[in-house]
């Protein structure tokens, strides 16, 4: 895929002439277009002259500063978004601090939870939504299965019954619409499966006819209601004394990714089911999300990750009991992690994780035995320190997160999972850039508030 609008841009940048720019986008649009020499040259003329009009609109004395992007001088790779570890946090919670207007509700961005939710006419209202994950995009029907079943789930484990699904589609320009086809009948097969209908969508072109190729990106929400503000299942909710109960893991995205570019495809099978819907479903039946402080999924820079931010929300600790953990994931799953040298504690393995009261734990687990999901308690809140700890052979082992998710494929070995150097520059820089942004917003809400009042008079 090329993104022409950013490649000329770059060019431009670098100091390029006009016709050098236009030449290399004539190479990039006969590749992907099979187009003729003079309409290449054509195609590559329109997107030089729609870049520059464009980028002149920046300085526009009127404008300019509405147009301008705040340059926080750290890219995505920099800073690790989407690669769930320390990176990635940290931009998710400057990300929320923008969004942040100071209107009430139950859980908000800042909560850093898996859901958000707010209170209406005595109802709750729980809205997820996930991005497919990038490297499915060649694998659709997969790509939808998982990302359906992963918003889903963090409707559920707020405690939450799904109500209705959503989605957004977005295919290159070259993209073949088979793709979409697939890509929703993954979704169809989840829906079908839990009962719970999608409702709305849209679907465009990646960049429109900026961008060529055949790349595809897309997410489907999730949308649940709970009958009382008290039955909101949240992180913050967790207390010391909690037991910690798992459920059997096999994987998402994640694993299907690891095993298709891995070499072991056929361990995607494993990953082909809806156990936590199941489990959810048998917990909100016999109304233990009632009783339970809190759920989450095995997810986000795998129990690493989750252990980790767990601690910083509700301000406690944790022991997790590797042994106990272990012996609930899936076994080919477990294998193929181990033999290509991966961190299975740093990947997503889509378990379940409940926290509870101890005298509720053996009400839990029986309701998901009942369901036909196997669970354990695998580890215990605790006061201090506030920080994970697993337990290991009998040995107290630190449980730290990495700057990124366990490297799952061989590109993401080479890049590692390591904090770049100027690691501190980049967050401080970004801060600034979140900053900026809230500025922006502040000054066109009042823009727009003043132009009513004008109005008005």
């Amino acid at each position: 895929m090329s993104d022409l609008e950013g490649l000329v841009k770059r060019l431009i940048a670098k100091g390029w002439t006009q016709r050098q720019i236009i030449e290399q986008l004539i190479r990039e649009v006969k590749f992907f277009k099979g187009l003729t020499e003079e309409e290449a040259a054509n195609f590559a003329e329109a997107v030089v002259s729609e870049v520059e009009t464009a980028m002149k609109a920046l300085q526009n004395e009127r404008v300019g500063w509405l147009l301008k992007s705040p340059k926080a001088e750290a890219s995505m790779h920099d800073l690790g978004v989407g690669c769930r570890g320390e990176g990635d946090f940290f931009v998710h919670r400057l990300l929320s601090e923008v969004a942040d207007i100071g209107t009430s509700r139950l859980l908000g961005p800042k909560a850093q939870d898996d859901a958000g939710a707010v209170e209406h006419k005595g109802n709750v209202i729980v809205v997820a939504v996930d991005g497919t994950h990038s490297r499915l995009t060649e694998f659709p029907f997969i790509a939808g299965f998982h990302v359906t079943r992963a918003a889903m789930r963090d409707v559920y484990v707020k405690g939450a019954k799904p109500i209705a699904l959503f989605a957004d589609l977005h295919l290159a320009d070259d993209g073949d619409v088979g793709i979409l086809f697939d890509f929703m009948s993954g979704v169809r097969a989840v829906s079908e499966l839990s009962g719970v209908p999608l409702v709305a969508g849209s679907t465009l072109r990646v960049g429109g006819d900026m961008v060529i190729g055949t790349r595809f990106v897309s997410c489907v929400g999730a949308v649940g209601v709970i009958e009382s503000k008290e039955s909101v299942a949240a992180r913050n909710k967790i207390k010391p004394g909690d037991d910690i109960v798992m459920t059997e893991g096999a994987g998402g995205g994640t694993i299907a990714t690891t095993a298709i570019y891995g070499g072991m495809p056929e361990v995607v099978l494993e990953t082909l089911n809806i156990q936590f819907i199941e489990a959810c479903e048998a917990l909100l039946k016999e109304g233990l999300f009632n009783k339970i402080h809190a759920a989450t999924d095995w997810t986000n820079g795998g129990l690493r990750g989750d252990c980790n931010e767990i601690c910083k929300i509700a301000k406690v600790g944790i022991m997790i009991y590797e042994d106990k953990v272990k012996a609930l994931l899936n076994r080919k799953v477990l294998d193929m992690l181990e033999k290509l040298s991966i961190d299975y504690l740093g990947v997503s393995m889509d378990a379940l994780l409940i926290f509870t009261p101890p005298n509720y734990t053996e009400d839990v687990r029986r309701a998901l035995k009942r369901a036909g999901v196997k669970s354990d308690v695998i580890g215990r809140v605790v006061e201090n320190p506030k920080t994970p700890v697993l337990v290991r052979n009998e040995e107290r082992v630190p449980f730290e997160t990495s700057y990124r998710e366990a490297a799952y494929t061989k590109i993401k070995k080479l890049i590692g999972e390591e904090a770049p150097v100027e690691k501190e520059r980049f967050m401080k820089m970004a801060e600034k850039a979140a900053q900026q942004s809230i500025g922006k917003a502040n000054k066109v809400v009042e823009l727009i508030r003043a132009r009513g009042k004008a109005c008005d008079q």
